[in-house]
């Protein structure tokens, strides 16, 4: 069965509000960890997060940032970066401090 977008939602607004809202409640459930500009794929940086069209795993950011480098640092010297992916590595960062510890621990030697 194809589906697009514009079926489903058709679908959806002729559905009774009750079930609206369930669908609502599922979608939101599964987008609750998105995380905007923060991508994962197994085979680039061995599946760590890391800033959208780069190589650039947020972990590093991280350590870089608890080393002392402020935005304007990690700006200069990396180019290809922007204010806006540093704000969403620091957002990530944040809502996932267990995983930022297990990776800079892991790869500390390397940053």
């Amino acid at each position: 069965m194809t589906t697009n977008f514009d079926s489903i939602r058709d679908a959806v607004l002729h559905m009774p509000k009750g079930d609206q809202v369930r669908i609502l409640s599922l979608v939101a459930l599964e987008v609750a960890d998105a995380h905007p500009g923060i991508a994962f794929q197994d085979n680039v940086c061995g599946g760590s997060a890391r800033i959208i069209r780069t190589r650039m795993p947020v972990w590093l950011l991280e350590s870089l940032r608890r080393g002392g480098k402020r935005d304007a640092d990690l700006l200069a010297a990396y180019p290809s970066l922007t204010a806006e992916d540093l704000a969403n590595a620091w957002n990530y960062a944040m809502t996932h401090r267990e995983e930022m510890e297990r990776e800079i621990a892991a790869n500390g030697d390397d940053a």
